[in-house]
C-alpha cells in the first residue's frame, strides 16, 4: 500500500533518525554500506540510473558535487509542505550557490490529475519550462482529487506561463512522458518507497543519503554542510 499525506509528514514522528547512509556502485549494484544510521534496511539492489533515469533536467549546475533527487507527486500535501517550506531555502542556499544540483522524479500515488500535472510539467519542459511548471502547480495545490489540476486549470498555467499552447496540445495529446513517468514510479517502487516525499543526496563519492517525509531546511542542511567538510 502507498502511503501519502500527513503519513509521510513532520507529524508523523519522522526525523532525522530515520536516515539511512548507502554507497553506490556506479557500474554495478547498490551495496548496504555499513556505516548506517539506522535500523531500518535498505533492500533494493538497483544501478545508479534508478535515481537518475526518468528524471526532470536537473535545476543548478551540472557540475554540483552534490544532488538531491526528489520522488514526489503533485497531489501530495507534504510534497507541497516541503515546496513552500523547504525548497525555496534549499534552492537559494546551495543550488544557486553551485553547491547541488536538483532533479525531481514522478512517483504516481494519488490519483489521475497526478499523473496529468507530471505530464504537463515535462511537456513544458520541451520549452525549457518544467521547474517553472513545477513551481505553478504547487503554487496553486488545493488538496487531493478534487480538480485543481484538472486540464482546463492545466491549460491555464500553460498560458500563464506564455508557454507555446500548440506544442502543448500537441505533447499532451500525444501523452509523450507517460512511459518517462510510469518508469520513474517504478524506479520508486524498485528503491523500496512507499510514500512521498522522499529524497536521495548522493556526493561525488557517490555516497547516498535517504531522507523520508517533509523534514525541515536543517536535516538538509545538515547534511550538505557534513559532505562539504569530508
Amino acid at each position: 500500500m502507498f502511503i501519502h499525506g500527513p503519513s509521510l509528514g513532520i507529524g508523523s514522528g519522522i526525523t532525522i533518525a530515520t536516515i539511512l547512509i548507502i554507497l553506490i556502485i556506479f557500474n554495478g549494484n547498490l551495496e548496504i554500506n555499513s556505516n548506517v544510521l539506522t535500523e531500518e534496511k535498505f533492500e533494493a539492489k538497483q544501478t545508479a540510473d534508478v535515481f537518475f533515469d526518468n528524471a526532470s533536467p536537473f535545476m543548478g549546475q551540472e557540475n554540483a558535487s552534490i544532488t538531491l533527487v526528489e520522488f514526489g507527486d503533485y497531489q501530495c500535501y507534504f510534497c507541497n509542505q516541503h515546496f513552500h517550506n523547504t525548497e525555496h531555502e534549499l534552492v537559494e542556499k546551495y543550488v544557486k550557490t553551485g553547491k547541488v544540483r536538483m532533479l525531481f522524479k514522478d512517483f504516481i500515488i494519488i490519483g489521475p490529475d497526478s499523473k496529468a500535472a507530471a505530464l504537463s510539467a515535462h511537456c513544458a519542459g520541451e520549452q525549457g519550462k518544467f521547474w517553472d511548471f513545477h513551481d505553478i502547480l504547487f503554487n496553486n495545490w488545493a488538496g487531493e482529487n478534487n480538480g485543481w489540476a484538472s486540464p482546463e486549470n492545466l491549460w491555464k498555467f500553460s498560458n500563464e506561463l506564455d508557454l507555446d499552447m500548440k506544442r502543448m496540445t500537441e505533447c499532451m495529446n500525444e501523452n509523450r512522458y507517460i512511459e518517462k513517468i510510469n518508469s520513474s514510479s517504478y524506479d520508486a517502487e524498485s528503491l523500496g518507497l512507499t510514500g512521498t516525499p522522499a529524497f536521495f543526496i548522493i556526493d561525488k563519492n557517490n555516497n547516498v543519503v535517504k531522507i523520508s517525509g517533509a523534514q525541515p531546511f536543517d536535516v538538509f542542511q545538515k547534511i550538505f554542510d557534513q559532505i562539504d567538510d569530508e
